[in-house]
């Protein structure tokens, strides 16, 4: 099987090397018959692909130890799922999963582009193939996942403990979900750029695209703050990390591209400002991987010390070059009569959107990049901490909120006063009162005080939307409440998803907010017997309990749970440690309700004294981050649900890209 995948491997870089001359010169050439073979070599390019993939799980599962990567990330003893999970817990195998994923969604964009968008799909075809060649090479000469020991190993170095957790199960597929993905809207463009074809088209066949990496992306980022919140014991979920500010930078510039292509939709403008924010995105994937791999900049994230950095610089290099140099070339082209004709439109609102959004991501890349600069230039490195990033991020973040509130309900061209009025009274009132009362309650802090009024101010313009959309289908249909939502919701899915995205958005930042201002925390040493009060609850140390099994050595610290004096069962942090790779890990206890968290780690433990050394944390409205999250991905599934309007956009667009082709439309002889 290694041999197996190895030559896959070869097959598949020969084969995009292939399918990048034959789409050209299909193109080129007008010759059909070229970009179709170009077609069946990223679909053959996938096969083979999936193949390696199959190699290399089929290696893992069977503990073959005569690889080097099985040595490296796995172990008898490790259980299957994880085993599993280990393709991605290196290197070699999380740029081979990388590799399949953009395999993959190259052959479902060929599958999709086959009698459409005849004109640029060769070019599409060329640029995945041009990314794929990038990433197959790195798989065949740098860094081969099916490299053999000298030696096989005798039962593997066992997957890093802090891996071995479910949530290290699904976020780093998820997350390269995303990243990948937004390869496909960069072909796109890229292929509008070489041929052109600057119109709307290649923004209709990309907006799915765009809000599947998208919703990966904030899959990604959730569950990979669920998982530090979770496994790293410090009571935390963010800490501004390298390698978490990699994953939330495409993730900010994906944004501001999902709300400024509106305006160029309805209004033909911004066209420039996109096609910089969908290079932007895809650099900012590959500066993410860069990070990762390059062991430049510490992080608990990222992966050991390596040499890829010098490729992914040259691959990242060579990719902005080509996008900008299109870009500059066809500037003339991009140029468009149409102009703002008021600051008070909803078409300034979401330019002022993109801004802001752009500027948190740029300050968080030069936060990121400063310590790499300063050791450079002054040889010494300097470190960008998490007050920097809070002091930047956090005015900006509380403009977006306001820049939330405001969009949905100002008219586009131009806004009148009155109608400023009428529109905003109620949420503005809504927000004022949720301020005055929190300050009523004794909260001081401005910056609480301004988030949680903003927060009030965007839910109730949320709901003003849709209380006027119900309105006004009731008026015209004679329909209960509750079926009017659900059929205003299934016609304008696009606008009424985003909205529900927009609460989820306010959901999370309250959970943030909440989580960062008032967290509170203590750390005590136990005797058995001994009772301790956080907040509300009160936990009594019952003693400590040790377990073992081939896998995991486990010592645990019991505690008796009660709120207010009403027993809660018993909750019991641990100490892991995993012989075969001799490195220990923590097992947080953890009681969540929508108010708070209580969050339990066992520091120490003392079994001759039958001591405990526990450090609580009481943590309020992290709920509601989760649960921002997740109604954020209800809001994209809605927002990306095809309607009969989108489906009549496609076939006409279909049966022009047939009449340019000089072929017969449906029906046609």
């Amino acid at each position: 099987m290694p041999l197996l995948g190895e030559l896959a491997l070869a097959l598949a870089l020969m084969l995009a090397l292939y399918a990048i001359g034959a789409s050209v010169y299909g193109a080129r050439r007008s010759a059909p018959q070229f970009v179709a073979s170009a077609r069946h070599a990223l679909w053959a390019m996938f096969v083979l692909t999936t193949i390696a993939v199959a190699a290399l799980l089929n290696a893992l599962v069977s503990s073959d130890f005569t690889l080097e990567y099985v040595a490296a990330y796995s172990s008898v003893t490790l259980p299957l799922g994880y085993k599993l999970a280990a393709l991605w817990g290196g290197q070699q195998g999380s740029l081979l999963l990388w590799t399949w994923l953009l395999t993959l969604f190259a052959a479902i964009v060929a599958l999709q582009n086959r009698r459409r968008n005849s004109q640029i799909a060769p070019y599409v075809f060329a640029v995945l193939a041009g990314v794929a060649v990038f990433f197959l090479g790195m798989l065949n000469f740098i860094t081969p996942p099916f490299q053999e020991l000298a030696v096989p190993a005798s039962r593997g170095t066992d997957l890093n403990p802090l891996l071995q957790n479910y949530w290290m199960a699904i976020h780093p597929p998820s997350l390269y979900t995303g990243y990948v993905s937004a390869t496909v809207p960069f072909a796109f463009a890229s292929a509008a750029l070489i041929t052109g074809r600057l119109d709307d088209s290649w923004i209709r066949t990309t907006r799915r695209w765009a809000l599947f990496s998208w919703f990966f992306l904030t899959l990604g980022n959730l569950f990979g703050a669920r998982w530090a919140y979770e496994v790293l014991g410090w009571g935390g979920y963010w800490a501004w990390d390298p390698v978490e500010n990699a994953a939330l930078m495409p993730w900010l510039v994906m944004t501001a591209y999902l709300h400024s292509v509106m305006i160029q939709e309805r209004k033909d403008m911004l066209k420039v400002w996109n096609l910089a924010l969908v290079g932007m995105a895809f650099g900012l994937t590959i500066f993410g991987t860069f990070i990762t791999r390059s062991g430049v900049i510490s992080s608990v994230h990222s992966f050991t010390q390596s040499g890829l950095g010098p490729y992914f610089v040259a691959f990242l290099v060579t990719a902005a070059v080509f996008y900008v140099g299109l870009l500059l070339f066809r500037l003339p082209t991009l140029r468009t009569p149409a102009e703002f004709e008021s600051y008070l439109s909803r078409e300034a609102a979401f330019l002022f959107n993109n801004l802001v959004l752009v500027g948190i991501a740029f300050a968080v890349f030069w936060g990121t990049l400063f310590p790499l600069l300063s050791e450079a230039v002054r040889g010494v490195k300097i470190t960008v901490g998490p007050p920097f990033f809070n002091q930047v991020v956090g005015p900006l973040a509380l403009a977006l909120m306001f820049l939330m509130g405001v969009g949905p309900l100002i008219a586009w061209r131009r806004a009148t006063a009155s109608k400023l009025v009428s529109c905003f009274a109620s949420p503005a009132i809504v927000g004022v009162a949720v301020g005055l009362a929190l300050v009523w309650m004794g909260l001081r802090q401005w910056y609480v005080l301004a988030a949680f009024s903003l927060a009030a101010f965007v839910l109730a313009t949320v709901a003003v939307e849709f209380h006027r959309g119900v309105g006004a289908r009731r008026h015209l249909v004679a329909e209960s409440r509750p079926r009017a939502l659900a059929n205003l919701v299934a016609k304008n899915n696009r606008r009424y998803g985003g909205y529900i995205v927009h609460v989820g958005v306010i959901l999370a930042f309250a959970g943030i907010v909440g989580s960062s201002f008032f967290k509170t925390g203590v750390q005590r040493v136990f005797k058995q017997g001994q009772t301790v009060t956080v907040g509300s609850y009160q936990l009594k140390f019952l003693g400590l309990k040790g377990t073992e099994t081939p896998e995991v050595e486990a010592e645990y610290a019991r505690f008796s749970l009660s709120q207010d004096g009403r027993s809660l069962g018993e909750i019991a942090p641990a100490r892991l440690f995993y012989p075969v790779s001799r490195q220990p890990a923590s097992k947080v206890a953890l009681r969540s309700t929508p108010v708070n968290d209580l969050y339990v780690v066992l520091a120490a433990a003392d079994d001759q004294a039958q001591t405990a050394t526990v450090e609580i944390f009481l943590t309020p409205l992290v709920f509601w981050l989760w649960a921002g999250g997740l109604v954020m991905a209800l809001g994209t599934v809605v927002a990306v649900w095809p309607d009969v309007r989108e489906r009549a956009a496609i076939a006409a667009m279909l049966r022009s890209d047939e009449a340019i082709a000089g072929e017969p439309a449906a029906g046609g002889k």
